[in-house]
């Protein structure tokens, strides 16, 4: 028996290193049998996202550096890091495509906003700013349909703005096209506008709303609402109502019946200088006691109309506006 437990002993050491000797390695954990499978270790995928858009990046500054470079200080730069897209919306190529055969062959071009018609140029920033209240109606502006477009208020890499990216900085901007604007806000009565305390897009917005020609007066893109009243009343407040007793051209035509909107030559930014002759406008015929109104020779505080017609803007005392 003492022998033949040391014969088993001995086998069993021989047949061990048989056993590797035949080539039958040792069992693997899977994670290790994954990465050594192709001989070498598995990139995660956004490993190879953030890979490539280095390597898109890195391409176009080959030859556009100052380009690229002001790219990185934009806002635009945050797309890099957007994934939900896929590469086509990331980089250089969200705006100007798809750029592998460009990078091969530099005569080949890219999308170029200089060169673009206004549609297309609108229509490939929408791609991405198509939501929200700022730019839901861009496609049906007075500036689309003017030919302005995105790149006429605002540079991709050359913003001299912190905030927007615009061209320049308001109201300087706006007075580029509006020169009849411009004119109005040097009246002597006038919103604050070049002293800094208003700007165009207080009141505007500059992509687009449901503003409509009415009367004599435009009503282009005006913020809050399509007849603008809104707007005038998020500062003059107490002239907003609701009131009992309403003057009807104010209900009905809006502030801009007696006002001028940017600018004039008349207190308080009226039509006329003369208050009475904006009464007149509408109040032609008014009888009994107002024949004098009517009459130029009588004087000047018999004409006065909102002597007597203080509440012109609306009462809740009395029909006639006096209190």
């Amino acid at each position: 028996m003492y022998l033949g437990g040391v014969l088993f002993f001995l086998s069993g050491l021989i047949v061990v290193p048989q056993a590797v000797h035949a080539g039958q390695p040792p069992q693997q954990t899977p994670s290790s049998a994954a990465a050594s499978s192709q001989g070498k270790p598995v990139a995660a995928p956004a490993d190879a996202s953030s890979s490539s858009t280095d390597l898109e990046s890195a391409t176009c500054q080959s030859c556009h550096d100052d380009i690229t470079t002001s790219f990185e200080k934009s806002p635009h730069w945050k797309t890099m890091n957007d994934t939900r897209g896929g590469h086509a919306k990331q980089g250089c190529e969200a705006c100007h495509g798809a750029g592998a055969e460009h990078a091969d062959d530099p005569s080949k071009p890219l999308f170029d906003f200089k060169t673009a018609k206004p549609e297309a140029i609108t229509e490939r920033c929408l791609s991405c700013h198509n939501s929200g209240t700022e730019h839901m109606s861009a496609s049906n502006s007075f500036h689309r349909q003017n030919d302005v477009t995105c790149t006429s208020c605002h540079s991709m890499h050359h913003a001299t703005t912190r905030e927007h990216m615009l061209v320049k900085a308001e109201p300087a901007l706006c007075y580029s096209c509006h020169l009849q604007q411009q004119a109005q806000f040097n009246m002597p009565f006038r919103h604050r506008v070049n002293e800094g305390l208003v700007t165009c897009t207080d009141c505007h917005n500059q992509h687009g709303t449901g503003g409509v020609l009415e009367g004599d007066h435009l009503i282009r893109q005006v913020r809050t609402s399509a007849s603008g009243d809104v707007v005038c009343f998020k500062c003059h407040t107490d002239k907003q109502g609701p009131f009992v007793f309403e003057h009807a051209a104010t209900r009905i035509e809006g502030c801009g019946s007696c006002h001028i909107s940017h600018g004039g030559a008349n207190a308080h930014m009226l039509k006329y200088s003369n208050v009475n002759l904006m009464c007149l406008q509408c109040h032609t015929n008014s009888p009994g006691i107002h024949a004098t109104v009517m009459d130029a020779n009588q004087s000047h505080y018999e004409q006065a109309c909102v002597n007597c017609h203080v509440k012109i803007h609306g009462s809740n005392f009395n029909g006639l506006l006096d209190r």
